[in-house]
């Protein structure tokens, strides 16, 4: 009999790595994105999620929503969640490559556990001041 799981994690980072062991290793979490200019392409963002307190099989799946929270910027593909019982953790890492932003504001981080939205949290992308040029 299946029941759903927990979502017990939710990041956003610039990258992510596996060790021999299995650990991963989140690099650059962020919550934000400060620019010099928009509109910006940023080249990778990494969402790793981890999945717990369940048992069967489901079917995760995620997007970025544009400021207007209506539209999609980037969408990611359907990622298997196994989990054997409810001991077990199911951890997926999506990349997202090349994810242009337009304009400053808040953007929007779903996460659907077969297509149910199990988690939605902000991204705020900022231009960042222009420095004051120093004179010479």
């Amino acid at each position: 009999m299946d029941f759903s799981p927990d979502l017990q994690s939710c990041l956003l980072c610039d990258d992510v790595r596996r060790e021999h062991n299995g650990k991963f290793i989140l690099i650059g979490l962020f919550d934000s994105l400060g620019v010099p200019k928009l509109p910006v392409t940023y080249p990778r963002l990494c969402l790793a999620t981890r999945w717990c307190s369940g048992e069967g099989d489901f079917t995760q799946s995620s997007r970025i929503l544009k400021t207007d929270r209506a539209t999609t910027l980037v969408e990611g593909k359907s990622i298997p969640v196994r989990l054997e019982n409810d001991l077990h953790t199911a951890t997926n890492v999506e990349f997202f490559m090349n994810v242009t932003f337009e304009e400053a504001g808040v953007y929007w981080v779903e996460i659907f556990l077969d297509d149910q939205l199990k988690i939605s949290y902000p991204l705020r992308v900022t231009q960042l001041p222009t420095p004051p040029q120093s004179g010479a």
